[in-house]
């Protein structure tokens, strides 16, 4: 049901990003739960006692994190100035490569009241 709001807990330096909205695309592995996610939808990002409202704008599946890099703005992804290199090695620290292998998911974004 993509209006049904959902609750994701997610690292604080990440939340802060995205209630930024400077971070527009929030990368996740495909566990069933999260292969539900469909446009529309509203996420309740949190982390501690801070939270932030999202709206999912458009979903995109990767088989790899590499891949994934290659086909999505590393800026949208993580902090200004990141590199590529960086970026993997943050989604690999998160993700060992077993997760990884459920494929990943690009989820967009836009914050929402």
């Amino acid at each position: 049901m993509p209006d049904q709001e959902r609750v994701i807990r997610i690292r604080r330096p990440y939340l802060d990003l995205i209630a930024a909205g400077t971070k527009t695309i929030e990368v996740r592995v495909g566990y069933p739960g999260m292969r539900r996610i469909r446009p529309g939808q509203i996420l309740l990002f949190e982390s501690g006692d801070a939270h932030c409202r999202t709206q999912v704008t458009g979903v995109a599946e990767y088989p790899s994190f590499d891949a994934m890099l290659d086909a999505e703005d590393p800026e949208a992804i993580g902090s200004e100035g990141m590199s590529r290199t960086e970026l993997l090695a943050a989604c690999r620290e998160i993700y060992p490569p077993e997760k990884e292998q459920l494929g990943v998911l690009a989820i967009h974004l836009r914050l929402t009241p």
